[in-house]
């Protein structure tokens, strides 16, 4: 890696410490990469609050947002709102006039920067999801553009058809018409110097619609895990050594269970009324040694409690709620085995946290969770039919718990391959992608008298035009 502190443009519109899901992403590739380059960042004026909380010197490019589009937004938002469950795919089409307005924002104010030299690099991060045009892209002749992690696309298993109804993939056609329609969109992803990808699905159907060569992008997972996940099995280290003693046979206290967890919000594709099935399934004598918690929120909350009520699982299985994230690694160091049968994931940082943790995981084979767990750290199950991965969940647990060898082995396992999750370690990657982009451009490295007098002429030019 190299030690030049790199001149970074980072464009991250959805980027703010204070929430999750992608926001929160954002949040933590500038976090990490401002520790290792000189990062100017941009982002949306709604991420002000948070991030000046946090940052208050930090070089923040806020973009304002016009009240024409702010209103929009509202209103789109409940055009795509269905019995309180927002149907994505619509949202995301019906929301795209509110990320151009930001889009084509960020090229008025900064291709004039990036076209006389100010930045080594220009990265665009957020939105991931792989049908997202960056108009700066068209500024970046002599300064390389960098792309992703950009993931999705993943689609639903055939054989799982009436969970893609109940989560509206109907309107997915959107996203293949909008790869033909948006402005820009072609042109960002066949003029970028370097895509990452964030799933082999989402690399493949990179290339195969504009051609890139395999040295111009490559399999780069976008979520990772803060060092806090690797120390939360500590509390956690008598459970697991009670319930490794119980599944063996010995004398071990006997209400001390073998503990699984499944963290994510109940909704239909997660898959936890599948995991809850499976536990009804388990012999007597195995259902007897076991122990599940259900972590989250969401519409299918009261049909899950309906299920374990109906299956007089009450005892067996525990349903917490919400938990504030900061609270939740405690749940990952007090169980033994991560159970999470989603049939299609992009990212499922979950799963990450949970092999930080030293859980060995189950879980479905679509998607970047199924690329994350590998035959030394889990079980993968493929997306057959609803019936096929109920049994393969029933029989995974009952592996598990009857073979603690094998689950210890996993859970060692599973901490070691969690390493190369750590932000720290994906961002010194980035900067590995940075050296060999710009290594092979040929760009050279500029004095400090030359940016300064880059910035003197790009300021001129800012007060001519104003």
């Amino acid at each position: 890696m190299s030690t030049k502190r790199y001149r970074v443009l980072l464009v991250v519109d959805q980027c703010n410490p204070q929430w999750t899901s992608v926001p929160l992403l954002g949040y933590r590739y500038y976090q990490e990469l401002s520790q290792l380059a000189e990062v100017t960042l941009v982002t949306h004026q709604r991420n002000k609050k948070s991030l000046t909380a946090l940052h208050p010197t930090a070089d923040i490019v806020y973009i304002e947002e016009t009240p024409f589009f702010r209103e929009y937004y509202k209103v789109a938002r409940r055009l795509s709102t269905f019995k309180g469950r927002l149907m994505w795919p619509l949202y995301n089409a019906l929301a795209f006039p509110c990320y151009q307005e930001f889009n084509q924002s960020v090229f008025r104010q900064f291709a004039p920067q990036v076209r006389a030299g100010r930045y080594d690099i220009v990265h665009a991060i957020t939105p991931m999801m792989p049908r997202y045009p960056f108009r700066l892209v068209e500024a970046c002749e002599e300064t390389p553009f960098i792309l992703g992690p950009v993931n999705g696309g993943v689609p639903y298993p055939k054989g799982l058809r009436k969970i893609a109804l109940q989560e509206f993939a109907y309107f997915n056609v959107l996203r293949s018409v909008g790869r033909w329609l948006l402005p820009g969109y072609r042109k960002t992803y066949r003029k970028a110097d370097y895509i990452l990808a964030g799933s082999d699905y989402t690399l493949n159907l990179i290339q195969e619609l504009f051609q890139r060569s395999e040295d111009s992008i490559e399999l780069y997972f976008e979520n990772g895990i803060t060092q806090k996940f690797a120390t939360a099995g500590v509390d956690g280290d008598k459970a697991k050594s009670d319930s490794a003693e119980l599944a063996n046979g010995s004398s071990a206290p006997p209400d001390s269970p073998v503990h699984l967890l499944f963290v994510g919000r109940l909704v239909p594709y997660k898959g936890a009324d599948m995991l809850v099935e499976a536990v009804s399934l388990l012999p007597d004598e195995l259902r007897d040694r076991i122990h599940l918690t259900i972590a989250g929120t969401g519409p299918e909350e009261a049909a899950l409690k309906e299920q374990i009520a109906t299956l007089q699982l009450q005892d067996k299985i525990e349903m917490t709620g919400w938990i504030p994230y900061d609270d939740i690694h405690a749940l990952y160091g007090a169980a033994d085995v991560f159970c999470f049968p989603s049939v299609r994931e992009f990212g499922g940082a979950v799963v990450m946290e949970a092999m930080a943790c030293g859980l060995p995981c189950i879980v479905v084979n679509n998607g970047g969770i199924g690329e994350y767990v590998t035959e030394a750290t889990g079980f993968k199950i493929e997306p057959t039919s609803r019936k096929y991965i109920v049994q393969q969940l029933q029989q995974h647990i009952a592996t598990l718990v009857n073979t603690p060898e094998l689950c210890r082995e996993m859970a060692c396992q599973a901490k070691e391959r969690a390493k190369d999750f750590f932000w720290d370690v994906k961002a010194k990657k980035i900067i590995e992608v940075y050296d060999r982009v710009l290594s092979r451009s040929g760009v050279d490295e500029q004095t400090d008298e030359e940016v300064a007098a880059v910035g003197a002429i790009v300021e001129e030019s800012a007060v001519m035009s104003s």
